[in-house]
């Protein structure tokens, strides 16, 4: 069954199927998760309860074992990082200087910042959208869906919502973000280990979450949709069986996804992340 928080797309019985709107949107999720892994804050989300294998090469004859993914993050500024529950004013103070848009600014007035950003990454990268712990970030108007033809669409109205949202993903300057995630990465690490990942790397988890959302299609094709459980889903079983964070990115709009995805993208690079470990853009990809 699905997750409820998967579906923005809510309906109640009384509601013509003209012009639908939902009863709770559920938040941002990846887009957040765009956002928040835009901003480096930490490394976020959005989608895909499964790690996907990276592709096997034969190493050269006589080179040994590939050699483990090199740390992400650029170099961390000569600062010291106060205690994780003592942090929130020197996120505050780091972000700005990266942003001043106004969608980043409503988030970082938020408490628990690092804890909320790595929670949210790590639910994307299980394939969970991390709207619970974006709730500042939700649109204030409502989802809507339109008939035609006797069939459901996503009403492209909906896709404005999140102009703001991409927007503020694009307004992170890639080689900034880096060294913002290396000056707080342990700090990060800290609240993944808390979270019950004691071995584990936030790196790959933040690697997956990007690679993830770069594989969104960012298609102008009109989004049919049909009841499905408290919301509705997708017809197409291609974009049905995407995961909670990717649908969420999808959502969007084609025009959103691509500015997000490029700006994602070459975040990722300032990372350190191999180009030859991301989806290749597609044909329309940019800003």
């Amino acid at each position: 069954m699905a997750d409820p928080s998967d579906y923005e797309l809510r309906k109640t019985p009384s509601e013509r199927p003209r012009h639908v709107q939902p009863r709770r949107p559920a938040g941002l999720w990846v887009a957040v998760a765009g956002l928040v892994a835009a901003t480096a804050i930490a490394a976020y989300i959005a989608f895909g309860g499964r790690q996907e294998p990276e592709s096997a090469t034969a190493a050269p004859e006589g080179v040994g074992a590939a050699q483990p993914p090199q740390p992400l993050g650029g170099d961390a500024a000569p600062i010291v990082v106060p205690p994780l529950d003592e942090s929130d004013p020197l996120v505050r103070e780091l972000v700005r200087m990266l942003s001043s848009h106004p969608v980043i600014v409503a988030w970082l007035a938020t408490d628990g910042l690092i804890r909320n950003f790595t929670v949210a990454v790590a639910n994307a990268a299980e394939g969970k959208t991390p709207a619970a712990h974006l709730q500042v970030l939700r649109p204030s108007s409502k989802f809507q869906v339109v008939e035609r033809g006797g069939n459901l669409y996503v009403d492209p109205r909906s896709f404005e919502r999140y102009d703001n949202l991409a927007g503020a993903v694009e307004s992170i300057e890639p080689a900034g973000a880096a060294r913002l995630y290396g000056t707080l990465k342990p700090r990060i690490e800290e609240a993944h280990r808390d979270l019950g990942f004691p071995e584990a790397s936030f790196d790959r988890a933040l690697e997956r979450v990007i690679v993830q959302l770069l594989e969104v299609p960012a298609s102008d094709a009109a989004m049919r949709v049909e009841p499905k459980g408290i919301g509705y889903g997708f017809v197409d079983p291609g974009l049905e069986g995407l995961t909670g964070a990717q649908k969420q990115l999808l959502r969007m709009g084609a025009r959103n996804v691509r500015i997000i995805q490029s700006s994602l993208r070459e975040i990722a690079l300032a990372l350190g992340i191999p180009a030859g470990r991301l989806p290749a853009a597609g044909p329309e990809a940019g800003r």
